[in-house]
């Protein structure tokens, strides 16, 4: 098992943790609320302390769609694994990538050059299309656009989505952009396959 490999192991393997751990404090939370436990004892206060981060912005949000509260427990649980999902998706993208060009560097095969354009290539539309997919969760998270991050995504994204906007109307409140992005990333990164990468691997991990 190369190195590469090996580092993409041992960053599932942590994201997995947290992941974990994170659900087991909001689950415990949950039934302390529900056995009505005393909110001063030391226990309850350092797992409202440790789930709070999580669960208070969810909060938020669903009294803003004016949606019962009671359910940000569990929507943060699932949130969290779709954030510890996307982030194993871009590290996944980012050692794919090195992994292409160690390979094609390492080969001696002719169109080495152009295949570590190849690469490169897909790898980034790779992360494009994670950075749509993030940027539409952090608006269904209302956050603010004041937000470095945030502001980077939009800066990122935008020009391509707002192109689409304008041949796309929305239909309703549904904006069909983002789905209409996401077919063409997917048609470039075909392309990109079958053109400068044909006959190279395009998975290593």
């Amino acid at each position: 098992m190369s190195f590469i490999a090996l580092l993409y192991l041992f960053i599932t393997w942590g994201v997995t943790a947290v992941i974990v751990a994170t659900i087991v404090l909001i689950v415990l939370r949950s039934l302390l609320n529900y056995m009505d436990v005393n909110p001063f004892k030391w226990s309850v206060r350092t797992v409202g302390r440790a789930t709070d981060p999580v669960i208070m912005p969810v909060r938020r949000v669903l009294i803003g769609f004016r949606i019962d509260p009671k359910v940000a427990p569990f929507i943060a649980a699932i949130l969290i694994i779709v954030a510890g999902y996307l982030l194993l998706q871009v590290a996944g993208t980012i050692l794919n990538t090195v992994q292409g060009i160690i390979f094609a560097l390492k080969s001696g095969r002719a169109g080495t050059p152009v295949a570590i354009i190849g690469y490169v290539i897909y790898g980034l539309l790779g992360l494009y299309t994670l950075a749509i997919f993030v940027r539409i969760i952090f608006l269904w998270l209302s956050m603010s656009h004041a937000k470095p991050f945030m502001r980077f995504l939009v800066r990122v994204t935008e020009p391509l989505l707002a192109a689409l906007r304008r041949l796309i109307p929305p239909v309703g409140m549904w904006d069909l952009s983002p789905i209409a992005a996401f077919v063409i990333v997917w048609l470039c990164q075909a392309a990109v396959a079958g053109t400068l990468l044909a006959g190279w691997p395009i998975r290593f991990i």
